[in-house]
């Protein structure tokens, strides 16, 4: 059986909604490429103004910094879903609704540094779970939008979800 860590998830460990993200993360191992991922958001957002991050560049209708404060409580939640099933977890996860959570978040008063500083930090404490997770965890499965998913497939999406979200910013702010 090829490294769970290495291998991509196939799709019985995920819910089609999730095909996109899951697809996005190239082979290898996913702790490596979430680390890189972190590094890469880091620079590209290094350089972004407080004004800048205000902006809502059409056709988009989320600033820069509701971007980023969306794909911080999605790592929470992937994250916890990481948790949740690597550790037995066994009572079903619901889905979220990501337009009630920005409602409820009011990113745009928030200083942009303290924004990138959470997703830094959000991602790095997963990191050292993922680290960490005892082998047999990587297959274990869960229930996530009433589909059995497993920890790998959760992080691949963790990752999936963030760079199709870089991949906008990137467009937006002109540096891809």
């Amino acid at each position: 059986m090829a490294d769970p860590i290495l291998a991509q998830p196939d799709a019985t460990e995920y819910a089609a909604p999730f095909a996109n993200y899951v697809q996005q993360a190239p082979a290898g191992d996913i702790r490596e490429l979430l680390s890189t991922q972190l590094d890469a958001t880091l620079s590209l957002l290094q350089g972004v103004s407080e004004q800048e991050s205000l902006v809502r560049h059409a056709p988009y209708t989320w600033s820069v910094k509701q971007v980023v404060g969306h794909i911080a409580d999605c790592e929470r939640v992937f994250g916890h879903r990481v948790l949740w099933i690597a550790r037995g977890g066994v009572a079903p996860l619901a889905s979220f609704d990501e337009t009630v959570f920005m409602e409820a978040a009011d990113f745009d008063r928030w200083p942009f540094a303290e924004l990138v500083e959470e997703f830094e930090l959000v991602r790095r404490s997963y990191l050292l779970l993922l680290k960490h997770l005892q082998p047999e965890s990587w297959t274990r499965r869960g229930m996530v939008l009433d589909q059995p998913t497993t920890v790998r497939a959760m992080a691949r999406v963790m990752y999936g979800h963030a760079e199709h979200h870089l991949k906008i910013l990137h467009k937006r702010l002109g540096t891809g």
